[in-house]
């Protein structure tokens, strides 16, 4: 059963998946010309935690021995559905996702992700991506929270960098890893 909070927000899990080279999984939706992060829904008995285990075996076909968890996201990071996708007929009426966002690390071999390890795939094609690919080419309506998302984990996925603010980042001329460059 899906978990809709008082607010018409759906719980929900993100998954970013490093590599060891530190690129990102990315994932096209079967049959469209979509890419994005797995994700999924919290159902009411499950934790977040919980839930990204289950959403990683079920989009991904990694099982927990396959990943180390590297951390998540401190709260709750929201966006709203295009006005076309909400579902007004369904109740509760869910106007958008909250999500929990993890980041993993594969521990396993690349050949363990299995795109059809369920009867109905999410994903029909993957690849490794940079880091801030993600925030410049998933959905538009997903974006913001993409970008929220990756720069509240950059500091786990580069803990070597100083990113204490733009100043110093600029100033070492690093700062496409420390801050989204975003086309509009």
């Amino acid at each position: 059963m899906q978990v809709i909070d008082s607010d018409g927000y759906r719980a929900n899990v993100g998954i970013i998946l490093c590599n060891r080279d530190r690129q990102l999984f990315w994932g096209k939706r079967v049959g469209q010309d979509a890419w994005q992060f797995p994700q999924g829904g919290v159902r009411a008995e499950e934790t977040p935690e919980q839930a990204m285990y289950r959403e990683l075996r079920e989009e991904v076909g990694l099982f927990p021995e396959h990943v180390e968890i590297l951390g998540c996201t401190r709260h709750w990071l929201r966006y709203r559905l295009p006005e076309r996708m909400v579902r007004r007929h369904q109740r509760p009426v869910c106007i958008g996702q909250k999500q929990r966002w993890f980041l993993l690390r594969l521990q396993g071999r690349e050949s363990d992700v299995v795109l059809d390890a369920m009867e109905t795939p999410e994903f029909d094609d993957w690849r490794w991506i940079d880091y801030w690919h993600p925030a410049r080419e998933v959905v538009h309506f997903k974006r913001q929270v993409y970008r929220r998302a990756l720069c509240e984990l950059v500091p786990l996925m580069f803990p070597e960098l100083d990113t204490g603010g733009p100043r110093r980042a600029s100033e070492r001329g690093d700062d496409k890893l420390t801050r989204p460059s975003v086309s509009r």
